[in-house]
C-alpha cells in the first residue's frame, strides 16, 4: 500500500511538472504520457486541483495562476505588455494583420492609435473590447473548447484561407533552440501554420519563460524565416541559436517604453 501511494505521489509530481511546463494540457495527452486510463487522469487532476496547484477545464487542465509566485507573475505580465507594445511599433498604417489566439499578440491592437488597420483573429477575447479608432477587427468563426477563448476547427481554417495579410503576429507555448514553435493547443497548430503562409511577414511573440523550451507539445518548424519578439530576460545563448538559423530577434526593453511599466 505504501509503495502504491509513493507511485501515485510520484505520478502527481511528474504530472504537475508537465502541466507547469506546458501551461495547459489535455486529459488524453496525460493518459498517453503516463500509460494510464483517462479516468485515472481525471482523478489525479481532481486531487491536484483540490490542492490548489492546477485548474481543470473540460478535457484538460491548466496552471492555477494563484500558485505562481507574485513577483514572477508580475514580471512575466510586464514582459508581455512590453512585447505587445514593441510589436505594435512594427505595424504600419494600412496594414492587414493576422493574430492568433495569443492574448499578448491581441494586446498590440491597443497601441495602434492613429493607424488604420484591418485585423483578423481567432481570439474570441476581442468580443466586447473597444479598440482605437481606425482598428477594424474581424473574428473568424470556429469552435470554442472548454473554457478556452481560442476558436479552432474547419470553419476557422476555411475563413482563414480567404485572407492574405501584410503581417501575422502569433503567440506560442514556447520556442525551442532549433526554431521549433510549440503549441499548447494541438487544434490551433494548422491555424498558426496557415497564418504564417498567408502573410508577407510574421512575428512570433514569446516572453523569456518560453524561449528555449522543449517538450511533448504539438509543434512545427519554421521553414519560412521570420522574427521573434521577446524581452530582455530571454536567454542569450538560445537567441544566438535562433539568429544562426536565420530568424531575426527583437528584444523589447523597459527603457524603450516607460509608459508601459
Amino acid at each position: 500500500m505504501k509503495r502504491d501511494r509513493q507511485t501515485v505521489n510520484l505520478r502527481h509530481a511528474e504530472m504537475l511538472a508537465m502541466i507547469r511546463d506546458r501551461q495547459e494540457i489535455l486529459v488524453d495527452e496525460l493518459a498517453r504520457a503516463f500509460d494510464i486510463s483517462t479516468m485515472t487522469v481525471r482523478r489525479d487532476l481532481q486531487t491536484l486541483e483540490e490542492q490548489g496547484k492546477i485548474s481543470r477545464f473540460h478535457g484538460g487542465a491548466t496552471v492555477d495562476i494563484r500558485a505562481v509566485a507574485p513577483d514572477e507573475k508580475n514580471q512575466v505580465a510586464l514582459c508581455q505588455r512590453l512585447i505587445a507594445r514593441r510589436a505594435a511599433a512594427l505595424v504600419s498604417d494600412g496594414d492587414s494583420l493576422l493574430i492568433n489566439g495569443s492574448n499578448t499578440a491581441l494586446a498590440l491592437l491597443d497601441h495602434l492609435d492613429g493607424k488604420n488597420v484591418n485585423a483578423f483573429t481567432n481570439n474570441a477575447m476581442v468580443v466586447g473590447h473597444r479598440y482605437p479608432e481606425g482598428v477594424d477587427v474581424q473574428l473568424f468563426g470556429g469552435v470554442l473548447r472548454g473554457t478556452q477563448h481560442i476558436l479552432t476547427g474547419d470553419l476557422t481554417l476555411r475563413n482563414l484561407m480567404d485572407v492574405h495579410a501584410s503581417k501575422a503576429f502569433l503567440g506560442c507555448t514556447g520556442i525551442s533552440p532549433d526554431g521549433e514553435i510549440l503549441c499548447g493547443i494541438p487544434s490551433e497548430l494548422g491555424i498558426n501554420e496557415t497564418m504564417i503562409e498567408h502573410s508577407d511577414a510574421y512575428f512570433i511573440l514569446a516572453d523569456y519563460t518560453k524561449i528555449g523550451k522543449a517538450g511533448t507539445y504539438a509543434s512545427f518548424h519554421l521553414e519560412k524565416k521570420g522574427c521573434v519578439i521577446t524581452d530582455e530576460f530571454a536567454p542569450a545563448d538560445v537567441l544566438s541559436q535562433l539568429r544562426a538559423i536565420g530568424m531575426q530577434v527583437i528584444q523589447a526593453r523597459a527603457a524603450e517604453f516607460p509608459e508601459v511599466c
